[in-house]
């Protein structure tokens, strides 16, 4: 009897688990993930049959999903490298990365009146909150504040 409740249970578990899985796969592209490790391969293909391009060593990495194959995801980062990561390796969770030219404020306050907590220099990676205003909250290893959302890659639509 033990054995049968405890069947039931796993066969329960798997099922709410797959079914969680198949709601993640089916977004709409693009939408925006980041890279969930510290190292995740991207591919020439949707397969581990295929070379690896690149090797990527920035957990947070902010990048845009753009297709979706069986478990696999065609994904553009900020420079406009395309190749296919596996979903696993992929973050619903909202990263930005700081873009453009010198360096970027990051404010106590949306719209620029706050007071200048940091300036922050391209290619830091934070995690993003709301945005308003066309300023995103921004969060890279405890300093905080609001940046203009047009330094961001990660931040809007996608």
């Amino acid at each position: 009897m033990r054995r049968i409740a405890l069947s039931i249970s796993l066969a329960i578990w798997a099922v709410s688990c797959l079914s969680g899985h198949a709601v993640a796969q089916n977004r709409e592209v693009p939408y925006w993930a980041s890279l969930a490790s510290d190292e995740v391969y991207l591919r020439v293909g949707p397969s581990e049959r295929y070379r690896i391009d690149w090797v990527y060593r920035r957990e947070g990495l902010p990048v845009k999903v753009v297709r979706l194959q069986q478990g696999w995801r065609l994904i553009e980062e900020v420079d406009g490298t395309r190749g296919w990561v596996f979903n696993q390796l992929l973050s619903l969770e909202r990263h930005g990365i700081v873009t453009g030219d010198g360096l970027a404020e990051l404010r106590s306050l949306p719209g620029g009146a706050g007071e200048l907590f940091w300036n922050v220099e391209p290619g830091v990676i934070g995690t993003l909150g709301s945005c308003e205003q066309n300023w995103c909250e921004f969060d890279s290893d405890g300093r905080a504040g609001w940046i203009r959302q047009d330094r961001l890659w990660g931040a809007g639509e996608p």
